[in-house]
Order: structure tokens, then C-alpha cells, then sequence
């Protein structure tokens, strides 16, 4: 069986959620770590484990990535890592995968389903070998991890949405 590594420059983890009712709240996760076992031509018979390090939460403020990693969020002090392991993939199409997976953040764990691309298997001319791409989205309810921290809004709903939504994309190389 091939050896398939992540390639973490060829890859993210990014995420958004709702600001104000009006608008969107970027950022990315910039250190993780995806492995998978079986064969990334057929995802279906593979299983995914992945690891965030939550400290690596970058939003282009620093005010609010101290925020998210305090206590009113994801306390990165006592809870370093957002895990993800599957339980089952199944396949919707030629290219798409729905991936069923449990979620911990805080120590909770959800069962979430994700969306999965495939978008195909190339040779690298730079360095031979074979790689993968996936393109994963879903949506999660933060408040469903105990991320509950909110404030109301003088005009009507709240600081932030409840749903975040994930898009991640992964490049494996495939080491025959």
C-alpha cells in the first residue's frame, strides 16, 4: 500500500461565522495534521484522522485571536487540539464523498458530517511523485463544543453566529 503524507504547504484549514448579523469573521487554523489510511483514489474504504493545534488560530487580528484562545472560547490552555476522526465514508458521485466523522473541541465530541471533493490524482513534475487533492466544507454549531461566549446587540441578535462554516483543502503526495 502507498504512503500518503499531508502537504501542509499545499494546504488549509480556514473557517467562517457571522459578525454583527451583517457580515463575515475570517480565519484560518495555520498548524494541523491529516492522516489518512487507505487508498486516496477510493476514499470510501479509507479512514481520516486529523489534528488542530487551536494556538495556531490566525483571524489578522490580534485582539480577537487572544480572544478566541482565552477562556471565553476554545481555552487553549487546557484544550490544545480540535480532533477529528471518521467513521465512515460514503460516496455520492464520481468526485464527491460524504464524510461522517466525530468532532472534540473542549474535551466534547459531536458526530459531524463533512463534504468531500476529490479532485483527482497528478504527477508532480517537481518531484515525481503522485499527488491527491481534497476539497472539504461542512458546518458546525460552535455552541454545541461549549463555545457559548456571546453578546447582544443594541439593534437586535448578537455578536457572532452560532454556525461556522469550514472549508479546508488538503494536498497528499502518494509515495509508491
Amino acid at each position: 500500500m502507498a504512503n500518503v503524507t499531508l502537504d501542509k504547504v499545499h494546504s488549509s484549514v480556514a473557517f467562517q461565522v457571522k459578525h454583527m448579523m451583517v457580515s463575515k469573521a475570517k480565519g484560518e487554523f495555520q498548524d494541523f495534521d491529516v492522516q489518512v489510511s487507505g487508498d486516496v483514489k477510493d476514499l470510501e474504504n479509507a479512514s481520516v484522522k486529523a489534528t488542530i493545534q487551536v494556538d495556531s488560530i490566525e483571524t489578522n487580528n490580534e485582539d480577537r485571536n487572544g480572544h478566541l484562545k482565552s477562556g471565553d472560547f476554545f481555552d487553549t490552555e487546557n484544550y490544545p487540539t480540535i480532533t477529528l476522526e471518521s467513521k465512515s465514508v460514503k460516496k455520492v458521485s464520481d468526485s464527491e464523498y460524504e464524510v461522517t466523522a466525530d468532532v472534540t473541541i473542549k474535551d466534547v465530541t459531536n458526530e459531524e458530517t463533512f463534504k468531500v471533493e476529490a479532485n483527482g490524482v497528478a504527477k508532480d513534475p517537481m518531484g515525481g511523485n503522485m499527488v491527491a487533492g481534497f476539497d472539504v466544507e461542512g458546518t458546525v454549531n460552535r455552541e454545541d463544543y461549549g463555545l457559548t461566549w456571546n453578546a447582544p446587540l443594541e439593534t437586535g441578535g448578537v455578536l457572532i453566529g452560532k454556525e461556522v462554516k469550514l472549508q479546508a483543502a488538503f494536498e497528499f503526495v502518494i509515495e509508491e
